[in-house]
């Protein structure tokens, strides 16, 4: 007869295991998991800002204009640094229990509810959105003190600045709801111009006495790299919508399937230029690392909306003003953000024979792109040498990589390239 005491005091066991297991405390500080990958969790977190990103690259993909850029830069900026400091806390902080799993999907509740205000969030839709953002904020406030409250006090030199700058940034945004809608975008500018400072300044005050490979582990440089993808699907995004509105026309077509090389170029480029590479220790390279990412993914972003305009006035002959220097001023900033994070790279250091004669040449590449923007020749011309002059970057980036690998008469050679991978 089985033993009732014994069966009891199993399930009793059994329960409190689970419990444990399913509701652990964040990792403090300094619990680094050694080897770690991204895991579908963050995966499925981040497919929510797909729809974010599209919602924010879509007024500017309906109004094209030098006011449009500034506001969709600012909301661009919210929203990055909203997957900035979910990302970051996950990859630190994170586990694969339950409690790690229910905070996740609160977040992406919210955010989800974020994309719905999202492309009108400067117009009628901007007090919902800064009350949902808020409380986004609010959130990644609370999950950041329950670490602090598990950390050694050592650390808090650090956290208690950063805990304080997310709990006063949701403040302020909430109550930018109350503002007239001009005043509201500036308070939202400065709050995004405010982070970049902060990161900035903390890293200065910091970085001389801890390695930042603790914070940007080989995950956290991947999670980063999988938001650039997220945004160049923009530019698709951006293609297949053009060609729709044109009434899918021959030469709409044919811009847009140019279109894409763009965002070709841009994969090209990027990943075989600076993705998937360490961080520098020194002092400063942990920021711009970060902070270089901002204008590499919002001007992805932004082609894709311009794209839109570009492709629908294809059989125009000429896009209309401004579009054609939009397209051009995103190109042309992308490529010199892609110098500020080639210098945050161990590799610059190690590399740099390689690397700096590249970074003039992604320079030269946004002189191009500016010239073309002012020329404004046909769309289908603009989009076409634009992805030449960027895949011209990348044929000299990689022809001096494999040129800096032959073997020197002198001896063997130690160069290993600007990319972790093998070119193309």
């Amino acid at each position: 007869m089985p033993d009732r005491r014994g069966s009891g005091a199993l399930s009793w066991a059994t329960t409190a295991a689970f419990r444990r297991h399913f509701w652990q405390p964040p990792r403090a500080h300094g619990e680094v998991v050694e080897g770690r990958e991204v895991s579908f969790l963050e995966l499925f977190y981040d497919l929510v800002y797909v729809v974010v990103v599209s919602q924010a690259a879509r007024h500017l993909a309906v109004d094209v204009t030098w006011a449009a850029l500034g506001r969709f830069a600012v909301v661009f900026g919210l929203v990055w640094l909203a997957w900035v400091n979910g990302a970051v806390y996950h990859d630190l902080h994170g586990r694969a229990e339950g409690r790690t799993r229910s905070y996740v999907f609160l977040q992406m509740g919210v955010l989800a509810l974020l994309a719905v205000f999202t492309a009108e969030a400067t117009a009628g839709d901007g007090p919902a959105f800064a009350l949902v953002y808020s409380a986004y904020l609010f959130l990644l406030g609370w999950l950041w003190y329950s670490v602090r409250r598990r950390d050694d006090p050592v650390f808090r030199p650090v956290t208690t600045p950063y805990i304080a700058g997310v709990v006063a940034s949701a403040t302020v945004i909430g109550v930018s709801a109350l503002l007239p809608p001009s005043t509201r975008l500036v308070v939202w500018a400065a709050v995004v111009v405010g982070w970049l400072a902060g990161i900035t300044v903390l890293d200065w005050r910091n970085g001389a006495t801890r390695d930042t490979s603790a914070n940007v582990g080989e995950s956290m440089v991947e999670r980063f790299d999988l938001f650039t993808i997220i945004v160049l699907g923009e530019v698709v995004v951006g293609v297949v919508t053009g060609i729709a509105d044109a009434g899918r026309t021959p030469m709409a077509v044919l811009t847009g399937i140019l279109g894409l090389g763009i965002g070709f170029a841009y994969w090209w480029s990027y990943f075989d230029l600076v993705g998937g590479r360490p961080v520098r220790h020194d002092r400063g390279a942990l920021s711009r690392w970060l902070v270089g990412h901002l204008p590499v993914t919002m001007t992805i972003a932004a082609t894709g909306g311009v794209m839109v305009s570009m492709v629908e006035h294809a059989s125009d002959g000429h896009a209309p003003a401004p579009a054609a220097m939009v397209l051009s001023v995103s190109v042309a900033a992308g490529v010199l953000a892609l110098v500020v994070i080639a210098s945050s790279l161990a590799d610059w250091r190690d590399l740099g024979h390689v690397y700096r004669p590249v970074s003039v040449s992604l320079a030269a590449a946004a002189v191009v792109a500016l010239l073309l923007g002012w020329l404004a020749p046909p769309p289908w011309l603009q989009i076409l040498l634009l992805t030449l002059t960027l895949g011209l970057v990348w044929l000299y980036g990689i022809l001096t990589w494999f040129s800096s690998t032959q073997p020197d008469p002198t001896g063997p050679s130690t160069a290993t390239g600007p990319s972790t991978t093998t070119p193309g």
